[in-house]
């Protein structure tokens, strides 16, 4: 009887010891990625700032229709934090899903970039955008359905 107190107390306290740990993913440099959920307004993310300067910058993105396949949806929101190496992350909701990718800029030139999303049912997004400063740009998107849009990114 006495065995089995210990062995619940031990059970509790690693329960209590563990209680609210969660997983980061991580860059390359040790840097965890931040993660937004859709719709939450850049503005109210506070970036990190550290030794090496501004941390990454959440950013809203707008989709806007250009084709007859697009106006079906009308225009789309998300969220893309600019990780300020050449990279982001983000996210939207198309028909429901969740879309999650990267943005890569161009080799040799800074301002382009193309871009990549994902759903777990298959949907997928492909981009081209220009940045015409770090917290804004512009570009195109195309859906897996054929849908164009127009992207607009930053404020």
């Amino acid at each position: 009887m006495k065995r089995n107190t210990k062995i619940a107390a031990a059970l509790a306290a690693c329960a209590v010891t563990l209680q609210g740990c969660y997983m980061l993913p991580y860059d390359q440099n040790g840097q965890p990625f931040p993660i937004y959920p859709v719709g939450v307004p850049p503005s109210a993310v506070t970036p990190p700032t550290g030794p090496t300067g501004p941390g990454p910058v959440a950013l809203n993105v707008r989709l806007y229709p250009e084709n007859d396949a697009a106006v079906q949806t009308g225009v789309i929101t998300g969220t893309v934090v600019n990780m300020m190496n050449g990279k982001g992350r983000f996210q939207l909701n198309f028909r429901g899903e969740v879309l999650t990718g990267e943005a890569t800029r161009v080799d040799g030139d800074a301002r382009k970039g193309v871009a990549s999303a994902f759903s777990p049912s298959g949907a997928y997004m492909s981009c081209e955008y220009q940045m015409s400063s770090p917290r804004q740009g512009a570009g195109t998107c195309t859906m897996s359905n054929g849908a164009k849009y127009q992207a607009h990114i930053g404020s």
